[in-house]
């Protein structure tokens, strides 16, 4: 596998520390202000982006980042504790899941956002490809679920994206060690699908508002890599 730094860009050293960041923490507020008065948070990022001059990546992060009061509120209802995980079955949204842990372990950014999930800023855009990072991110997942004594593990992996049944197959070898079962579906609609679950275990925001209910895996499993999230907010 070729060894790739996914997830990373060219100026996010200078565009997320420092006095850029403490930029961002302010342009943050501006637009934490303005959704919750109603704006939505892309007319939000572009006015208040526009102002404070931030890059295209910045403004994104800014958009991944913050949720509206309300918003907030109701993920925070609909999430499980580890201990309600015990002798349970969760469904796991593979590409997101297993793409942030890849991001941490190639320490590249991450962001600590307000619901208290972990994201990141790499596109997916229907491509990918295992990286030498791969296997260790599933071993991480595994791992953590075995320890909260979770009963099955279901990994939805998107039919369209390149390289799916590769990564079924690894995840598979992978799993092999691991006392958690495990099943593997490889669908159209991984979001639409993931929508109706409980114990769902995902960062995308239209599935946190939309499912029974959620777990917040990645917040564990950072803390196995050496990736500290950085808090734009």
């Amino acid at each position: 596998m070729k060894q790739l730094k996914r997830g990373s860009g060219e100026k996010d050293e200078k565009e997320f520390s420092g006095d850029s960041l403490d930029q961002l923490k302010r342009a943050a507020g501006h637009i934490r202000y303005l959704i919750n008065e109603g704006y939505a948070i892309k007319n939000a990022s572009v006015f208040v982006g526009n102002h404070f001059l931030l890059s295209e990546r910045q403004r994104l992060a800014l958009v991944r980042s913050i949720s509206p009061d309300e918003q907030l509120r109701l993920r925070k209802e609909k999430e499980c504790t580890a201990d309600q995980l015990c002798g349970k079955t969760v469904h796991i949204d593979g590409f997101n899941t297993i793409i942030t842990l890849e991001i941490a372990l190639c320490r590249s950014l991450l962001l600590k956002c307000m619901d208290g999930t972990i994201r990141d800023l790499a596109g997916l855009r229907g491509t990918y490809r295992l990286i030498d990072e791969t296997p260790e991110a599933v071993r991480i997942i595994a791992d953590t679920l075995e320890q909260m004594k979770v009963q099955k593990a279901v990994f939805y992996l998107d039919a369209p994206v390149s390289n799916s049944g590769r990564l079924k197959s690894l995840i598979a070898d992978v799993w092999e060690s691991c006392h958690v079962d495990l099943d593997i579906q490889i669908i159209n609609d991984v979001d639409r699908t993931l929508q109706e679950k409980d114990h769902v275990i995902t960062a995308d925001a239209i599935i946190l508002d939309k499912c029974k209910s959620w777990f917040n895996l990645m917040s564990f499993c950072i803390d196995k890599t050496e990736a500290v999230p950085v808090k734009v907010w």
